[in-house]
């Protein structure tokens, strides 16, 4: 597999989203130094709340060629510093296999990635069933750093691997009446087990509308930090979109379905109150039982770590503002 600079037309505005692989891999040795020392407190504080987690997941193995990783403004060097591999690996929302964040990364291991394949139906000129490796044929991969973030008020910032989602859904010809597509993630009980828990209705659902779907940044993923997916972070591919709450960028994908009305998803019919269709991130919209408005890295958990103020989509309202001109995003939330 090979790794490329988007050559899609699509600049991101923000120089701060990028960073070049020389620093990348500088800094990520700069923050295993600081760990040893009082400097690196609060990093090494989140690290040793999740060592249990991280160490019962060995790293799953590196794309190939690794080296030389770069994007459109590689020179560029990001003020934010990049989520530590451990915490983002362990510090996961993945239902079936536990409702604790620590739970996916002790739990995944019974996953069975290989072979894995994905069903393309609905709404379109040419369903398909794609492998696992037909999917990463029809496009080179680049790196993309984006946040994420969660619902609970914390927020990541991941070098992922992947493809812009609209090439596959080019290739598979929508027809005009396709205004939606749902994601649907495997419910295999015999290697998810919690699969069949009353928390939620199985398999786990979300969907977007074709424009969000059809948007650059929605990536379709299947690797971070330079390496593929762990089965925590929803080996082997899943969505990525950054400008919405994690809960919406489904893992482990199986089936891809288009349709013209608007699919149930998973946590909207658990809780439609708290969790909307679109699930955009917006600080003036309060979950039931606590703020939107503020946030915090993973890995900041230190005694002296100030909390961010949430950014409107995420920090990406220059690049998808206008899919929503003129929604009530209060009542569309």
């Amino acid at each position: 597999m090979l790794i490329k600079t988007s050559q899609d037309g699509f600049s991101h505005p923000f120089a701060s989203e990028i960073t070049s692989q020389r620093v990348y891999q500088e800094r990520r040795n700069l923050i295993k130094l600081m760990a040893g020392g009082v400097a690196g407190a609060a990093i090494a504080s989140w690290s040793s709340h999740s060592a249990l987690a991280q160490n019962a997941t060995p790293r799953p193995g590196r794309l190939t060629p690794l080296p030389g990783l770069k994007s459109k403004l590689a020179g560029a060097i990001t003020m934010e510093k990049l989520t530590d591999y451990k915490d983002a690996s362990s510090y996961n929302n993945f239902y079936e296999f536990g409702t604790d964040k620590s739970d996916p990364a002790q739990n995944a291991h019974s996953l069975q990635t290989i072979p894995w394949t994905v069903e393309i139906e609905g709404l379109i000129k040419k369903p398909a069933r794609y492998s696992l490796e037909d999917l990463l044929k029809l496009s080179v991969q680049e790196e993309r750093i984006y946040r994420l973030r969660c619902v609970e008020g914390w927020s990541m910032v991941i070098p992922w691997i992947g493809y812009s989602l609209s090439e596959l859904i080019r290739k598979v010809e929508p027809l005009g009446s396709a205004k939606y597509l749902e994601f649907v993630t495997l419910a295999d009980p015999k290697t998810m087990p919690f699969v069949g828990s009353r928390v939620l209705d199985w398999p786990y659902v979300e969907g977007l509308r074709m424009d969000e779907a059809m948007h650059p940044l929605t990536l379709l993923g299947f690797g971070m930090y330079g390496e593929v997916l762990p089965k925590q972070s929803g080996a082997p591919v899943r969505l990525v979109v950054p400008w919405k709450y994690g809960f919406k960028s489904s893992k482990s994908i199986v089936k891809i379905r288009f349709t013209e009305k608007q699919p149930g998803t998973a946590w909207n019919k658990a809780a439609a109150n708290e969790y909307g269709f679109f699930s955009n991130v917006n600080p003036d919209v309060d979950h039931p039982r606590w703020s939107q408005a503020t946030e915090r890295r993973i890995g900041e958990d230190g005694l002296f770590a100030k909390k961010r103020k949430t950014l409107m989509f995420n920090g990406y309202e220059a690049q998808v503002g206008q899919l929503y001109a003129g929604m009530d995003l209060k009542k569309n939330f």
